[in-house]
């Protein structure tokens, strides 16, 4: 690396960098800048062209530092100099209708690539200049019937995996044009990457992110709040080892590692903790994940967006009416926004200031890692990216870099929450992803009415959003709106579910229920849909649905008595309501207590009117789903 410190700001020097590196002689082309630093107000060079390793900026706090730089080492020898042309043209340039790279996008390009350019060398190719587009395409041919041997062994690449490596060669295409070794044409004319991956039409869909489970999720939640509610007292245990070893340094005690396990032990058990050191190590950890899971799955954050959480990233508002509402503040990398608000329940406040508390003697190691740094070397890199860290919550010490501490990679987050789910029982393959789309598909869930436990928290990330929680105008600007469209997209999709049940076989009660039926029943009412795919979405699309637990309800509103005082109304006399097979555990219970009711000498002769009005509805909405009320099941 180069650490030169430049006696000016770098940007007059960047911006006078020529956009790529055609015409300039070895020298001067080694000598461009790649990378600078600011290190307590002064300027250094972190990596030059002519560097083997160029060290990059722009990534997120949860990126390992191996991934942050590009070793042009691991390049095939014949393809390093054009691939430094490529990656020095990305950078200043971006490609066509894009804005300039981060770091993760380099990465990523030189990453993907690398595959390709090795197939070029089995094929005692040494320039891009012969890669036609029919090499291309047998390139395709070989990546499609490629069988991974690591961690999905024997499984082939999935269609994202193959899109990164595909649009990586549209990049070298694209990018080349401005080096001395153009590749002449377009890798695959008339198609796109996302066609050759497998990713338009079904196929788009078909790369969705799994949805965890909902009996997978709720054993994961239940065991990740049952750690949090011991954790203060896992902390306590934490802080009195070492208050002990603080104690024992002022007293030079002995402090090597074996007589001071033995110390600490001792006063574990004193304490009442069974397992020993080793055992409470091993909570702290697992406190950490569990708190991670309340987080992501309350929330709805991305991985990166909980690896930026610092102290104090909690608010509190209350509006008119005295309701309270809980915020969570974090840097998004994902938009040019940067700070985003996210609304949390209490128990994910809960979950934070625990991780306030769990992260404190990390932070500390940090700012004494800083104080050394400063010491040894005052423009040390280092400095900047440890302060990256200084006050961020999920932190960790990686034994292999000499315990230094920084905030949890998601290739770490994956590998921690792996164990939990294991730890739980569960097969499941759990990773930090896919709690987004969970919390998602909950919040839409409640908006369709389904997860009236839940009410309360995702009620209110279904509110409208011309709200902007007006209780601070500031505030919709930095609400994450591409979390409102992933719940809308969930709130799609299971309005598709449901009118496609409805368009089965099955029968409907209920007067809109009956009323489709009608309708299905004339051929041409059909015919002005081109498919069935086509008529789902227009009759979802078109009609509000919502659940209301014994039925579902189309009406616009919901004023209706038959969505809470008067329920078997939907049964009857309501031209809004859709019932389904899914509702006949409600009307078969409400008819068994009913009948019993009805033998009840106190309820009075309007009381019994009413229960033999309400066993009515439910017999008739029966035998409209196609059950004999009295032959009801248990």
């Amino acid at each position: 690396m180069s650490e030169n410190p430049l006696p000016t700001l770098p940007y007059p020097l960047l911006a006078a960098q020529p956009s790529d590196v055609r015409g300039l002689t070895e020298s001067e082309r080694d000598a461009l800048i790649i990378s600078v630093i600011q290190v307590d107000g002064q300027w250094v060079i972190r990596s030059r062209y002519g560097d083997d390793i160029w060290q990059l900026e722009g990534f997120s706090s949860n990126v390992l530092a191996y991934k942050k730089r590009l070793d042009f080492g691991k390049v095939p020898p014949a393809f390093r100099a054009v691939m430094k042309a490529i990656l020095y043209r990305y950078l200043r340039r971006g490609r066509r209708g894009t804005v300039r790279p981060k770091g993760r996008m380099l990465q990523q390009i030189f990453f993907c690539a690398m595959p390709f350019l090795h197939y070029l060398g089995t094929l005692k190719l040494d320039h891009l200049g012969a890669a036609t587009p029919q090499i291309c395409k047998a390139y395709v041919d070989a990546c499609k019937a490629h069988r991974q041997t690591r961690r999905s062994k024997g499984k082939p690449l999935s269609p994202r995996g193959l899109l990164g490596r595909f649009i990586a060669i549209e990049a070298l295409h694209e990018l080349s044009q401005y080096t001395d070794d153009p590749m002449p044409q377009h890798p695959w004319p008339e198609t796109s990457a996302m066609a050759m991956a497998g990713l338009t039409g079904q196929g788009a869909q078909n790369s969705q992110t799994p949805l965890i489970p909902d009996d997978a999720f709720c054993m994961l939640f239940e065991r990740a709040y049952q750690q949090v509610e011991r954790g203060q007292h896992l902390l306590n245990l934490r802080d009195a080892l070492d208050a002990l070893t603080a104690q024992r340094k002022e007293l030079r005690m002995g402090q090597s590692p074996a007589v001071l396990t033995v110390a600490k032990n001792r006063r574990l058990d004193s304490l009442g903790w069974m397992g020993g050191l080793r055992a409470l190590n091993r909570a702290l950890i697992d406190l950490r994940t569990a708190c991670y899971i309340v987080l992501a799955s309350t929330s709805g954050c991305r991985n990166h967006e909980l690896a930026n959480l610092q102290s104090g990233a909690h608010h509190r508002t209350e509006d008119d009416e005295g309701t309270v509402y809980h915020w969570m503040h974090s840097r998004s990398d994902k938009t040019d926004t940067g700070i985003h608000d996210w609304m949390i329940p209490e128990a994910a406040v809960r979950a934070l200031r625990l991780m306030e508390r769990w992260a404190t003697p990390y932070q500390a190691m940090i700012a004494a890692e800083i104080v050394q740094r400063r010491r040894a070397n005052p423009h040390d890199p280092q400095i900047v990216e440890a302060h990256q860290h200084r006050h961020t919550l999920f932190l960790g010490a990686s034994k292999l870099e000499g315990n230094q501490v920084r905030t949890l990679s998601n290739t770490g987050w994956n590998y921690h929450l792996k164990a939990f789910a294991k730890g739980c029982g569960l097969s499941w393959d759990l990773a930090s992803h896919q709690f987004r789309r969970k919390f998602a598909n909950y919040a839409a869930h409640s908006r369709f009415g389904d997860l009236r436990y839940l009410k309360k928290h995702y009620a209110h990330w279904s509110l409208d959003m011309t709200l902007g929680y007006a209780m601070d105008d500031s505030w919709g600007q930095h609400l994450d709106l591409e979390l409102f469209d992933e719940i809308q997209s969930e709130l799609d999709d299971i309005k598709l579910g449901v009118v496609d049940s409805w368009l089965g076989d099955a029968p409907l009660a209920g007067g809109y229920g009956r009323a489709l039926k009608q309708w299905q029943r004339e051929p041409q009412n059909l015919l002005i849909f081109k498919d069935r795919a086509s008529m789902l979405k227009s009759i979802a699309e078109s009609t509000a649905i919502r659940s209301n637990g014994h039925a579902w309800c189309t009406a616009d509103d919901g004023g209706c008595v038959g969505n809470t005082l008067e329920r078997t109304r939907c049964g009857n006399g309501c031209n809004n309501a859709v019932i389904g097979r899914p509702h006949t555990p409600f009307y078969k219970q409400l008819y068994e207590l009913l009948k019993e009711l009805l033998h009840c000498p106190d309820i009075g002769e309007g009381g019994r009117q009413r229960v033999e009005r309400d066993l009515k509805r439910c017999r008739d909405v029966l035998a409209q789903l196609g059950i004999d009320p009295e032959i009801l099941i248990a």
